[in-house]
């Protein structure tokens, strides 16, 4: 089985986007607020969004199952207050749960919690333990800069987000730590402010003790990790001077990379540098980058051709990038896989 471990609704009904718009436009002028009754988006639509687009190409591609979670940049916690992110991540993480039940064999959810800049994490609890109880979900999505690219939270290091914690240990479900849409004009939003983030999330992390305090806290760091496999030398040197332990004993029983980089090279740097058991296989399809590599005349995000080319890993350790790793990071995949024989 291959599992993806990042997929995200991004071809969602307009519908969606339509009523976000007013949703958006009801901020400024409550008479334009739109009622959760007025977005109607059938089983149909649902249907022919995912068959005509992800579920197309993972069948050509090869892949199995998606870990699938709402889209990514529409998270947009800077906009609005906690009940306007409250609404709106119910909605999406809802449409992601309606997917799942449609395509059960290939979609399972990843839940998008309702941050807001400012506002204790504790108030995302209650949708994290609904999508979780009753959606079955599998993992939630963390915005560690809910202001969009200004950064005006703790470090994830920091007591601020144990309440989350707390409940991720609780419910036995990682977090991949992803951020959403940058409103700051320096930072573009996927070619800078992601990959940003996760090398940020990453040196949090180094810096802090935090999996001392959270010893089966799991982090999963999307887009092969930022610049961290490619500057692994300076963060283990860092590592040194701040008198850490070796980065094997201090971050990487609890932190995971995934595969979407998006050629070969890079992810033969990554699996060259990152040990095996760290590496989960991800496409992010239909995403940030979209297009057909000139070079290769292959899409930039057909991952699986890079893990299977690479010389780096031998068949164990594929099964492990493609299958094993996510089974072991993602218990509750794990379960429910089993409960279907699997």
């Amino acid at each position: 089985m291959i599992i993806d471990c990042h997929g995200h609704y991004t071809t969602a009904p307009k519908a969606l986007e339509d009523w976000r718009n007013r949703q958006i436009a009801g901020i400024q002028d409550p008479s334009a607020k739109p009622a959760v009754s007025q977005l109607k988006i059938s089983d149909d639509e649902l249907r022919e969004s995912i068959e005509s687009n992800q579920l197309r190409l993972m069948k050509e591609r090869g892949s199995d199952l998606t870990i699938f979670s709402p889209r990514a940049s529409f998270m947009a916690h800077h906009i609005g207050d906690f009940e306007v992110s409250s609404t709106w991540a119910a909605i999406c993480n809802e449409l992601c749960f309606r997917v799942s039940q449609l395509f059960p064999e290939h979609f399972i959810g990843a839940a998008m919690l309702p941050q807001s800049p400012g506002v204790d994490p504790r108030s995302c609890i209650p949708e994290l333990e609904r999508c979780v109880r009753d959606y079955g979900f599998v993992a939630i999505n963390l915005n560690p800069d809910p202001s969009g690219g200004h950064w005006t939270s703790p470090p994830l290091s920091d007591r601020h987000w144990y309440s989350l914690y707390e409940k991720m240990v609780e419910h036995d479900i990682p977090a991949m730590v992803h951020v959403s849409t940058s409103c700051n004009a320096c930072f573009h939003t996927t070619g800078a402010h992601y990959l940003n983030a996760d090398t940020t999330a990453f040196m949090q992390c180094l810096t802090s003790d935090l999996f001392k305090d959270f010893p089966t806290l799991r982090f999963v760091i999307p887009h092969g990790g930022g610049a961290v496999p490619y500057h692994w030398g300076r963060f283990r040197g860092l590592a040194q001077e701040l008198k850490k332990p070796l980065l094997k004993d201090h971050l990487l029983n609890n932190i995971f990379f995934d595969t979407c980089v998006y050629h070969q090279p890079g992810i033969d740097l990554l699996t060259r540098v990152i040990p095996v058991d760290n590496i989960l296989f991800a496409s992010e399809m239909i995403g940030a980058v979209r297009g057909i590599d000139p070079e290769t005349g292959f899409n930039y995000d057909d991952t699986r051709r890079y893990v299977d080319a690479t010389p780096m890993l031998d068949d164990d350790a594929r099964h492990k990038v493609f299958e094993g790793n996510a089974r072991r990071v993602y218990p509750r995949l794990d379960a429910a896989l089993k409960a279907r024989g699997l």
